[in-house]
Formats: C-alpha cells, sequence, structure tokens
C-alpha cells in the first residue's frame, strides 16, 4: 500500500513585526515544505537546538519545490543540527541498568539558541530542491530575534536529548488542521488518571529509544522480530552510521534502516538478533474526537520510558517542516503535512517517533512536532502527531520495500484576501497548467471540499491518490469556472 501527500507550495505573506515575547516558537519532530509546494514569506523558519550538550548554529535548510500546493498559513518548519551525540541516552527506568553507558559530556545548558535566516517564499511546485551548503550563521543572533512575524510560532522535530533536533517556523494565525494514526477499533473508553499507570504499563515495553550518533528519538515497535517504525528526521543523520535501540530492559542492540519517507516524516527501522519483542497495538485514528484522553510515551531529552498525558485538543491539523540539516546527509526540503492530531500532552525533544496512546493502549498517533514560545524551548501545551491510519499505511509499504505515493497538482498557493486559495505560480506542464489553472486564480473547491485557503487546498491534494481526476472550482476575473485535474506523482 502507499501513502498519499500532496505536493503543493505557497508564497509567504508579510508578517507585521511584534514584539518577540510576544511570538511563539516551535519545537518539532519532523517536516517537509508544502503539500502544494510553497513557502510564506511572513511565516519566518526559527530552527532551534533541542537538546542538552551543545549544538552547532545551522541556517534554516534550502526550500522545497514540491508540487503540492504550499500556503502562508502552513507552519515552517526546519531541523536544527546539533552536535555529535555525546552517548546513548539517559537509563530507561530507575534502578535499571542501562547497557552501554557513556559519562555525560559536559555542555551548555538545553535551550542553546541557532541562528538560522527566515526561510525565502516558497517555491512553485515541482521537484523539491536539494538541499546546499548552509549559510554561515548569524554570530549572536538571539531567540528572539529571530522571530520576525507576529503570531509565529517555531516548530522543531523532537529529537532527542540534546542531540539533533529539529526546528520550524510557523504561524498558526488562520490555521485549522491536525491528524492522527493507526489500527480499527471502538471509542476509547472515558477512563479516570489513576487507570492511566495501567494504560502506559501495558505501552512501556513497546517503546524504544533510538540513537544514530548525532540524534536521538523514540520509536514504536511493529512486530516480534524487530521492525520498529519512527520518524525520518530522527534516522536521516544516520548515513552510514550504527543506528542503536535502547529497548525498556535495559538492553540494546544494532538496527539498520528499512526504508524512510522524508514527506511523511517516517521510518521504518530493524533491530538485529532479537526475538519474542512486544508488539504495539494501534488503535483507529479516525475514531478520536477532541477531548479524548491520550499518553504521549518516548524519551524526552534523552529520559527513556517517560509516559505525560493530555488530550486531543484538535484534528487536521496542517504544519509545514523542513527536512534535518545534516551536514552529512545535505539532502532534504520542506514539506508540508495535513491531517495532524494537536494534542497539550507535555511532549518534548527526544520525544519523536514515540507513540501517542488512547485510554485503550492502543497507539493512534506517531509524536512529531511542538511547538514553543517565549525564549524557552519546552512544550507549552502544543504537540502534533502524524494519524496512527496513515502511518501504519506508509510502514507497512516501506516493510514491503513498496514506493511511497505522493500526489501534486503543480501549483504555488496563498491565501485569498476574500477567502479561498490564491495561485500564484504554476508549474510548466504540470497537472494544474494542463487543466487549464494560471496565476491568479482563486481555487474555492476541490472535488466536494470547500476551499477557504491554502491549507485547505493543502489537505485535500494530499488526502487524494495519484490518477484521481477531480473537479476543481475556482474564480478568474469575478467569473467561476471549473476544470478537471488529474493528480500526478509528485517528482
Amino acid at each position: 500500500m502507499s501513502e498519499h501527500e500532496t505536493n503543493l507550495q505557497r508564497p509567504t505573506e508579510p508578517a507585521e513585526p511584534s514584539p518577540t515575547s510576544e511570538l511563539p516558537r516551535a519545537e518539532q519532530g519532523w517536516s517537509d515544505a508544502g503539500a502544494v509546494g510553497g513557502a510564506t514569506a511572513d511565516e519566518p523558519t526559527r530552527v532551534q537546538p533541542a537538546h542538552a550538550h551543545p549544538a552547532q548554529d545551522q541556517p534554516a535548510p534550502g526550500q522545497s519545490a514540491y508540487g503540492q500546493p504550499t500556503s502562508s498559513e502552513q507552519p515552517t518548519a526546519g531541523n536544527p543540527w546539533q552536535s555529535p551525540y555525546a552517548g546513548p541516552p539517559h537509563p530507561p527506568f530507575p534502578g535499571r541498568p542501562f547497557a552501554g553507558a557513556h559519562a555525560p559530556q559536559s555542555g551548555p545548558a538545553p535551550g542553546q539558541p541557532g541562528s538560522f535566516p527566515p526561510p525565502p517564499p516558497y517555491p512553485g511546485v515541482g521537484p523539491m530542491a536539494a538541499w546546499g551548503p548552509p549559510p554561515a550563521p548569524r554570530p549572536g543572533a538571539s531567540r528572539a530575534a529571530k522571530l520576525l512575524g507576529a503570531g509565529a510560532v517555531a516548530l522543531v522535530l523532537m529529537v532527542g536529548s540534546g542531540v539533533a533536533g529539529g526546528a520550524v517556523a510557523l504561524s498558526l494565525a488562520d490555521r485549522e488542521t491536525t491528524e492522527k494514526t493507526a489500527s480499527t477499533s471502538a471509542p476509547a473508553p472515558v477512563i479516570n488518571r489513576s487507570s492511566l499507570a495501567e494504560i502506559a504499563a501495558k505501552v512501556q515495553d513497546s517503546v524504544v529509544s533510538i540513537a544514530t550518533g548525532s540524534s536521538e528519538g523514540s520509536g514504536v515497535i511493529l512486530s516480534a522480530d524487530g521492525y520498529i517504525l519512527t520518524n525520518n528526521h530522527v534516522v536521516a543523520s544516520a548515513g552510514q552510521r550504527a543506528v542503536t535501540v535502547y529497548f525498556s530492559s535495559g538492553k540494546s542492540t544494532r538496527a539498520r534502516i528499512v526504508g524512510t519517507d522524508p514527506k511523511t516524516d517516517l521510518a521504518v527501522i530493524k533491530a538485529e538478533g532479537v526475538s519474542n519483542l512486544s508488539p504495539a497495538t494501534f488503535g483507529d485514528s479516525d475514531a478520536m474526537q477532541v477531548g479524548d484522553t491520550v499518553l504521549a510515551i518516548g524519551s524526552p531529552l534523552g529520559l527513556q520510558g517517560s509516559v505525560t498525558a493530555g488530550i486531543i485538543s484538535a484534528e487536521n491539523r496542517t504544519i509545514q517542516t523542513g527536512g534535518s540539516q545534516n551536514p552529512f546527509q545535505p539532502g532534504g526540503g520542506r514539506i508540508t503535512i495535513s491531517g495532524l492530531l494537536q494534542t497539550d500532552a507535555p511532549i518534548n525533544p527526544g520525544n519523536s517517533g514515540g507513540p501517542l496512546v488512547n485510554t485503550k493502549a492502543e497507539v493512534i498517533g506517531i509524536n512529531t512536532a511542538i511547538a514553543t514560545s517565549g525564549h524557552g524551548q519546552g512544550n507549552i501545551g502544543l504537540g502534533f502527531a502524524i494519524p496512527s491510519n496513515k502511518a501504519k499505511v506508509v510502514a507497512e509499504a516501506l516493510r514491503k520495500g513498496e514506493k511511497i505515493s505522493h500526489p501534486f497538482i503543480g501549483v504555488s498557493v496563498t491565501r485569498a484576501p476574500s477567502g479561498g486559495a490564491l495561485i500564484s505560480a504554476v508549474t510548466p506542464n504540470g497537472p494544474a497548467e494542463r487543466a487549464g489553472l494560471q496565476t491568479g486564480d482563486i481555487v474555492t473547491r476541490f472535488g466536494d471540499k470547500e476551499i477557504n485557503d491554502s491549507d485547505e487546498l493543502v489537505a485535500a491534494v494530499q488526502s487524494g491518490k495519484v490518477g484521481d481526476r477531480v473537479q476543481v472550482t475556482y474564480i478568474r476575473d469575478g467569473e467561476t469556472r471549473t476544470t478537471t485535474v488529474t493528480l500526478a506523482e509528485a517528482p
């Protein structure tokens, strides 16, 4: 099976400067620029280190030229590159030996800023641009000084404990999108907090900590023989270096990367020489409702086996993020992810790739990004998870070595003042151009979905499949028209 994602890009809209003390920032676990393939000028990319070890300042990654529509309303994400990993995560649980632990290296306190210039406007829809050499960081630039847009929020990839963290600049204004992950089940029962310990106990043996030597995150066991699901940005920095998996028992083993999909920020790895592991049970993310209780489990800042509780705050969120700025793996770009679940369960760097669990002890999401505000990097109750139903499809395809399909239409979009998605650029000979769409057209409906802004067009395209023929309603010169677009494979 294959997972579908839309390639849309959107030009940024200038943001009004506002006091940085009022600007929220986000730290994230993952993202690529644009389901539509565009960038927004009013959303400065805020890349921040997410760890306790010294981090190397890196500029924001280059913009992707996805064929998906991108909008100025999407959060922009980039991954700051951290200093080499100093050792394995902290012991998983008090009193348990931790295999292969190294002495900690001294370094600056967590939350040290990294300097990254704001990203340029999203390019037209098309293939993702390769990362170029990172420009030199601005010396002495403070985090506050880097927040340029009013209401900007930085999203950071939640890669682990002071190693490699991902960052994203995100404007949450005008955004109403979020989503979740995994298998089918009845609605989760209402449960009191005294029962949360039982739920956590059922899941913890299915959660692992992952270290690559330059980054650290979490993962979810898929099978008894060692297949593990995590975020792409957790293992993207591994290159030819070893990936190490730490289990809740304190044991550890090497792992190999089976497959990755940067556009969904998901990856599957295989732990070596293991058997009789405890696979996680995946639930139906579509069954989750706003207000449902959830637990986030993982290794924030290397503290393996950490459990936090919260609720589903919103669904179908759309954020824009950037690939990891790994100097050993310069390829990357920005992607837009739609359909995310938003949660207020405390999530921090290192939770990336870990599960969001319902009250039936089922995985309903894969934690991937958080937002932070003020001068800190910690959780402020804005976390995002890839829905389990989406993650399962991608994970299964990666295990089988199948190509993950990502549809695109070949436009860059931004929000139209009167509502809808304004096309600012059209990819030559792309699906949109072949359907007769032009720069300046305002898309108001995509299939059976009403389009009120560029994020909604991104989500609509990403929810489709390559080969789908979709009727598009748009406005040109004040006249409402329709055409049919055939979704193509993203370049």
